[in-house]
């Protein structure tokens, strides 16, 4: 990465990102690299994360900037913590085998998986495999966890030609972080075009409840608590398995819970922390699963989320019914408006149940 610190570099022709628009959150910024690095377009976003309480750049954010600089050789300014203002100026990808650790050696539970967002779509469209060696955390609040990219996201990846084979080393619990995954990303030879709007019969419901230096009981009380809701509300069963000292840095726990049905897949979780029962925990995850079986939306509102820049980059028609219309999701779509044309059809209010179609060329 060049930083540009005392070069004079123009930035009237760069194309300007709002930060604070619509959620505020980090994701606008890791999109706009994505589309930045695909499209080579230089761009200059302020007001970064100017709605969370700790504004700007926060570990897994400035290495995000940082990572897609390195493979793309950008020029950067603005690449340090707590900057509200990055200009980004992108050159070719480039394919290879490379490892990132968030927080510069310190440690830090900064999301892998959020990382893997911003440099997944790039890397996917070169012409090479690429392997990706990331550190940090797996399974922290606020962010997928890597157990949703592996188990509902990839595999729904791989039916539009988009190949990634992701394994786990190491669990990262917040706040100590020192997670291990690796990923390696297959060239695609063309992207389909996707239609998930119809879910058809609910096959089955499938999982896990996981636990680090914790007693066993806690995850065992997570899986049965799941398990007796769902057979008494949604009149199934649910296997979930129990994994008991997963190797991790610290204390944590998680409950992971999968509706595979014969036109989608959808996921929901729950984190652990301290003063939280283990009922709470699988609480969580049931009721969302619960919502999203009700509504008959074909995917859950994380799955919009992530799939809208694949779907918009896809030739043809591409469409998804969500059981929720997140301000994520609406912000994510604006953001892909800001780096080229595409024709796109939002049917639905926010907060509710609607359906996203993409008409591209």
């Amino acid at each position: 990465m060049i930083t540009l610190k005392n070069m004079e570099t123009s930035e009237e022709s760069l194309l300007d990102i709002d930060g604070s628009y619509g959620e505020g959150g980090g994701q606008i910024l890791r999109t706009a690299l994505a589309f930045s690095a695909i499209l080579k377009k230089s761009f200059r976003i302020h007001h970064i994360r100017s709605k969370r309480r700790n504004p700007g750049l926060r570990p897994q954010h400035l290495k995000g900037v940082e990572a897609l600089a390195q493979i793309t050789k950008a020029m950067v300014r603005g690449a340090e913590m707590g900057s509200e203002t990055v200009s980004f100026f992108p050159g070719d990808i480039h394919p290879g085998d490379y490892q990132f650790q968030i927080g510069h050696g310190k440690g830090s539970a900064g999301s892998v998986t959020l990382l893997l967002q911003t440099l997944l779509l790039p890397l996917s469209l070169s012409q090479e495999r690429s392997t990706l060696i990331l550190s940090g955390g797996t399974h922290v609040r606020w962010s997928p966890p890597f157990h949703y990219l592996s188990e509902v996201l990839y595999p729904t990846l791989r039916s539009m030609g988009i190949h990634v084979e992701a394994s786990m080393e190491r669990w990262g619990w917040y706040p100590k972080g020192g997670g291990i995954v690796r990923a390696e990303v297959l060239p695609a030879s063309e992207w389909k075009p996707i239609s998930l709007v119809e879910r058809g019969s609910l096959k089955k419901i499938h999982g896990l409840s996981a636990t680090s230096h914790l007693p066993r009981h806690v995850g065992e009380r997570q899986k049965d608590y799941a398990v007796k809701r769902i057979e008494k509300e949604m009149e199934m069963d649910a296997e979930i398995e129990v994994l008991d000292h997963v190797p991790a840095s610290g204390p944590g726990s998680f409950i992971f819970l999968v509706a595979e049905s014969e036109g989608a897949l959808a996921g929901f979780s729950s984190l652990g922390r301290k003063g939280k029962r283990a009922e709470e925990v699988a609480e969580e995850a049931v009721d969302s699963l619960k919502n999203y079986i009700e509504s008959e939306a074909c995917i859950d509102p994380h799955l919009a989320d992530q799939l809208v820049p694949f779907m918009a980059l896809s030739r043809g028609h591409s469409s998804f019914i969500t059981n929720q219309i997140t301000e994520h999701l609406l912000t994510n779509l604006w953001v892909i408006h800001r780096f080229f044309e595409i024709k796109i059809s939002i049917s639905g209010e926010k907060g509710r149940k609607g359906r996203v179609d993409f008409f591209n060329g």
